[in-house]
């Protein structure tokens, strides 16, 4: 299975991994499931950091890096992801996440989330926690 990772769980999977319930690390672990991170995910985080929302234990530069070495895979922004966002309805506004749900469903990969709100939009989004 192919599994992409939202943001949070992005971060908690490379910062604070007890915040994953085990069921899920198994998951992340295991050599069965591809497990992606977006770039969304770094810009997203890049500008969180820059305006003072988000504060890392590492440099923004060095998280790509970290979930590479973690096993994840990074998962580029295609055209046709951007242009899968005018087909999603408006349940959720954060571009990011937009982009994150529209990426799962192109590809396809279950989108592993801590967003409640992006429940609706698929049965490949998958509520963390």
């Amino acid at each position: 299975m192919r599994l992409l990772l939202d943001t949070h769980v992005l971060l908690w999977a490379l910062v604070s991994p007890e915040r994953i319930p085990a069921r899920i690390r198994r998951r992340l672990e295991s050599p069965e499931h591809e497990v992606f991170f977006s770039v969304a995910s770094i810009w997203e985080i890049a500008i969180k950091v820059q305006i003072g929302r988000m504060v890392l234990p590492m440099p923004v530069e060095e998280v790509a890096t970290a979930a590479v070495q973690s096993g994840f895979e990074e998962l580029p922004i295609h055209a046709g992801h951007a242009a899968a966002t005018v087909h999603l309805p408006l349940h959720h506004r954060d571009p990011f996440d937009r982009l994150l749900i529209a990426q799962a469903l192109y590809e396809p990969a279950r989108l592993l989330t801590a967003d409640r709100r992006l429940a609706p939009y698929s049965h490949l989004v998958e509520v963390v926690g």
